[in-house]
């Protein structure tokens, strides 16, 4: 199956836009700031369901681009008779930009209920507050690693190679990594390997259900990640209110202990410029990464999608030893290269299921012509002298009269 330049362009783009904000991510996770308390202590910006909020923050900017590039290229498609929405709209006639030009991003339908994306984004919010709070007891490398498990979820195929490898991997870095990250002992790592599995759980069930409903309505990607991020957005911003009343003794949000403590979260990144940074800058790539990631789903398929984002591991892991985030193992190539190995083969299995589905479908396959009566060159109105004029195969049904019928 070959690949155009579009989408050898997504899954770059996809590629790096999704390590950096991986490493963003755990980069604003190491900052020690001072809380805004009588003390003033100092802790690490552990705030999991905040960074999540901002993340989807950052989708929303798809829509609003989406909006953007809509209404700049509305006057052409009119012109060519291919505008799908109020040509009569004051927006359009008022519009001061005009772009003379078809843009893909826009192509696609728009008659759909968009609260089709509430499902997604509940999944989104699950897999990512537990992904980012499980970030804050593992290693960026291993937390990478950890999330090729999507693939297990994904496509049940190649278990024994992939969830060995991922095995492998995650014993080498609770066993053997001593490094003292924010005081971890095995027990949290081990918290944070088995959060990182159930996030991948959701992972999959959205971008199967992305996948249905993308393709079923024909979405442009680029207004399916929009309003992901509107529905995460309130969603989230919305249970954050109870999550500060919710006190937690092995909580680290702020001093008071709470399961999500904003206000310590605004006045650590107050006191601490690199976490502004580090959250604005995964607020804008998080909108890149998912708008190529669904633009992969749509253009190829959910598990293409998942295969090409585990590319990610190697980028991440070597990123992770050059910061000095977490130790070189040589039994770790090991694992890389067994992984590798299983995602190539998920990869050449999914390939190869869709060309032999496409001939299934069209009739090339000698299997589909074994299973099912031939129906070519055959004439329904006319029958050669001493043939039947039923195709081979199929069934003829006799009315019965009424004084025979069983009724």
């Amino acid at each position: 199956m070959g690949f155009t330049l579009y989408q050898m362009f997504l899954v770059g783009l996809m590629l790096i836009t999704g390590s950096i904000s991986t490493l963003f991510i755990k980069w604003a996770d190491i900052q020690q700031a001072h809380f805004c308390n009588e003390t003033g202590e100092m802790g690490f910006f552990e705030h999991p369901f905040f960074q999540a909020v901002t993340m989807f923050l950052g989708e929303i900017l798809c829509l609003l681009a989406f909006k953007f590039v809509w209404y700049s290229t509305a006057r052409y498609r009119i012109d060519q008779m291919t505008y799908k929405g109020d040509a009569s709209s004051a927006l359009v006639r008022l519009w001061p930009i005009n772009i003379k030009k078809g843009i893909r991003l826009v192509q696609g339908e728009q008659v759909f209920n968009p609260l089709i994306f509430w499902v997604a984004s509940v999944c989104d919010i699950l897999s990512t507050c537990l992904s980012y709070f499980a970030l804050n007891l593992i290693t960026a490398g291993l937390y990478r690693m950890l999330r090729g498990s999507v693939m297990v979820f994904t496509a049940i195929l190649s278990i024994g190679i992939v969830a060995g490898s991922l095995a492998v991997i995650g014993l080498l870095d609770l066993c053997f990594d001593k490094t003292p990250h924010n005081k971890l002992i095995n027990g949290e790592k081990l918290l944070g390997i088995g959060l990182i599995l159930l996030a991948m759980m959701f992972t999959s069930l959205q971008v199967v259900y992305e996948e249905r409903y993308i393709n079923k309505y024909n979405i442009p990607p680029l207004q399916a990640v929009g309003w992901e991020g509107i529905f995460g957005f309130f969603t989230l911003g919305f249970l954050l209110i109870p999550c500060y009343f919710i006190r937690m003794p092995g909580s680290f949000t702020g001093p008071d202990r709470r399961l999500e403590d904003v206000p310590s979260a605004f006045c650590q990144m107050w006191n601490n410029y690199i976490i502004i940074i580090a959250t604005i800058g995964n607020g804008f790539l998080i909108a890149v990464f998912s708008f190529a990631g669904i633009s992969i789903t749509k253009e190829l398929s959910s598990t293409t999608r998942m295969v090409f984002n585990n590319g990610r591991i190697l980028i991440i892991w070597l990123a992770s030893l050059i910061l000095k985030w977490q130790k070189f193992y040589l039994l770790s190539i090991g694992g890389y290269v067994f992984l590798i190995i299983g995602e190539l083969k998920l990869f050449i299995y999914n390939v190869e299921w869709k060309r032999s589905d496409r001939r299934f479908v069209s009739g090339e396959s000698n299997d589909r012509n074994g299973l099912l009566p031939g129906y070519h060159g055959i004439n329904a109105y006319t029958a050669l002298p001493g043939s039947s004029s039923v195709p081979s195969g199929a069934v003829v049904y006799i009315a019965l009269d009424k004084d025979t019928s069983n009724a």
